[in-house]
């Protein structure tokens, strides 16, 4: 019976030369694939991995260069704030300097300006004191005159009354001053 299934397939008995040229074929396709295609079909895909990989690491290398060239810049934009930083100090520091010198040369014209204001006062004061009394002198004794009747002028400065009078009057003046200091 077994040899009457191998002989009994029915509809699906081949014949055998369609068979015996299918499998040669079959054969011939499967080893030009694995003789000519194949072996190409690797070596493109090893170029491809090759090539890719050799992407890679230069995409690598330019990452780490593209890294250290950032640390570098960071480390000169570092050092650049840190020299604007002392630049501003040192300025702000020859500006303080340059504003004290001329406050002190301000302060300097200003005391100079005043001594030789007070210089002037005195000395008006003093030449307006010195007409002052010889106008008061002379006053005083055309005053007395008048008081009197007769004309004192001449008596008045030989006796050098009023002279008396205005150094008593200074001396007065100078010990009240220094009554209150």
């Amino acid at each position: 019976m077994a040899m009457n299934f191998a002989l009994d397939i029915g509809p699906l008995k081949p014949e055998p030369a369609p068979l015996v040229l299918g499998l040669v074929l079959f054969f011939l396709v499967f080893a030009l694939m694995a003789k000519v295609i194949l072996p190409r079909i690797n070596k493109v895909l090893a170029e491809r991995e090759q090539a890719t990989d050799g992407r890679f690491e230069e995409a690598e290398e330019t990452r780490a260069e593209a890294a250290r060239v950032h640390e570098e810049y960071q480390a000169l934009l570092a050092e650049a704030r840190h020299e604007a930083a002392r630049l501003r100090q040192e300025s702000l520091e020859q500006g303080n300097a340059i504003i004290a010198e001329l406050r002190a040369e301000g302060q300097r014209q200003r005391e100079e300006i005043i001594a030789a204001g007070h210089a002037v006062i005195d000395a008006e004061r003093a030449v307006a004191e010195a007409e002052l009394r010889e106008q008061v002198g002379v006053l005083a004794t055309q005053l007395a005159g008048k008081v009197v009747g007769e004309p004192v002028e001449d008596f008045a400065r030989e006796s050098g009354i009023v002279d008396r009078f205005m150094a008593e009057l200074r001396t007065a003046k100078a010990a009240d001053a220094e009554a209150r200091d």
